[in-house]
């Protein structure tokens, strides 16, 4: 009878152990998770608080109209966070090229909610139909022009 006890004893103490170190290795687990759903919100939070609107006017020219071959674009901030005044996290594609060659002129001052900025594109066009597409923060633009 009390080599029964001995053994029980003994795997009830080995299960502690063992259900310690899978606790501890869980909870660890669980934590980084917890910071990495954290983190992922924080991004999130971002990307649906930066909004763009391109509000030149597709019909009206904007390739082109101060003779130097570039493509002039009026772009308004409708999110609810402010934008890098000189454009950083701004990527431009031209009928699927990435657009190096750009420069944004401030028109109300800083790029706030509600401000405007002129982007500037250099880049040679042939006649026909063009798109630029805008990406900041996630949120992505799309303009459609003819020249």
């Amino acid at each position: 009878m009390a080599s029964v006890s001995v053994s029980h004893l003994i795997l009830f103490i080995a299960s502690l152990i063992v259900a310690g170190s899978v606790a501890g290795t869980l909870m660890t687990g669980v934590d980084r998770l917890g910071s990495a759903i954290e983190d992922e919100s924080l991004d999130v939070s971002k990307q649906v608080r930066t909004d763009i609107e391109v509000i030149s006017d597709s019909g009206s020219a904007v390739y082109d109209t101060n003779n130097e071959g570039n493509i002039t674009l009026y772009v308004k901030n409708t999110g609810s966070r402010n934008l890098p005044p000189d454009g950083t996290g701004l990527d431009v594609l031209v009928d699927g090229q990435y657009a190096t060659d750009t420069s944004l002129t401030l028109l109300d001052g800083d790029w706030d909610t509600g401000d405007v900025v002129e982007l500037q594109i250099s880049t040679t066009l042939s006649p026909g139909d063009h798109r630029v597409k805008l990406i900041m923060g996630g949120d992505e633009e799309v303009f459609h022009f003819r020249t």
